[in-house]
């Protein structure tokens, strides 16, 4: 059994793929969230021009 456990422990194939995935995981977080931010702000600020021009 503790065989088993070094060589699992050894290995990395399956380290690397997480490893990836999380990457992925945390980048595309990070997209989703500049996303919402910019949308927000450029939203906001249209609606500012709008207002000025209106008046």
């Amino acid at each position: 059994m503790v065989k088993h456990i070094v060589r699992f422990m050894r290995e990395e194939d399956g380290t690397t793929a997480v490893e990836y995935g999380l990457m992925i995981a945390l980048i595309s977080a990070a997209l989703v969230t500049a996303v919402l931010l910019l949308g927000t702000n450029l939203s906001n600020s249209f609606t500012a021009m709008a207002g000025i021009i209106a008046s």
